[in-house]
């Protein structure tokens, strides 16, 4: 599959199967994720791997069994591997105090950022991640963890100072996965939102 294909037939899974997916494959798609852009090369990205009981564990906490009934997506509970995404502003702070940084004000502290690029960098591996996986065949979601950040990071043992971004859910799409809502947006025409010279 080439790149543009991949882009142009990428779209969120909600239903998956249960088949697993081999962990060097994920190991293979983290590691493309980790090469996308990071401001300053901070490499302040990390992945926590949930996979076999510890899927369950993760609905648990974040979807609770007395909520499923109501669920929408409740094929999404099968995807095999869960990626959660999490960032650490601090790695920031630290990398632009030192030499080759400290001319900028970006080690004063996260207020200092007009834009956190811990969330921005976080974006651009998340989307290297859904593509790498569109491209070895395999469907994705992404979605985030709301108010249950802090339940997930106690459950996992993720240490304080990481900000969850959110969740990849990687695995093989079942025959009856549906498109949301949301899918059938029109997408504005290129001439509505690319600005030559000038707005």
């Amino acid at each position: 599959m080439d790149f543009q294909q991949a882009v142009r037939s990428r779209r969120m899974v909600r239903s998956f199967t249960s088949q697993p997916v081999e962990p060097s494959l994920v190991d293979e798609i983290c590691e493309l994720a980790r090469r996308a852009p990071s401001a300053g090369n901070t490499d302040g990205l990390e992945f926590l791997v949930l996979e076999g009981d510890a899927t369950e564990t993760y609905w648990d906490v974040t979807l609770p069994a007395d909520r499923r009934s109501g669920f929408a997506w409740p094929g999404l509970l099968n995807a095999p591997v869960l990626v959660v995404m999490w960032t650490d502003p601090g790695a920031y702070l630290a990398r632009y105090r030192e030499p080759d940084k400290a001319r900028t004000p970006l080690g004063a502290g996260e207020a200092a950022w007009p834009v956190p690029y811990w969330f921005v960098d976080s974006g651009a591996a998340m989307m290297t991640m859904l593509l790498a996986a569109q491209e070895r065949g395999l469907g994705t979601a992404f979605f985030g963890m709301f108010d249950h950040v802090e339940a997930v990071r106690a459950a996992f043992g993720v240490p304080q100072g990481r900000l969850g971004v959110g969740t990849v859910a990687i695995g093989h799409r079942r025959s009856d996965d549906r498109p949301s809502r949301s899918a059938a947006r029109r997408r504005r025409p290129l001439g509505e939102v690319l600005h030559r010279g000038q707005w």
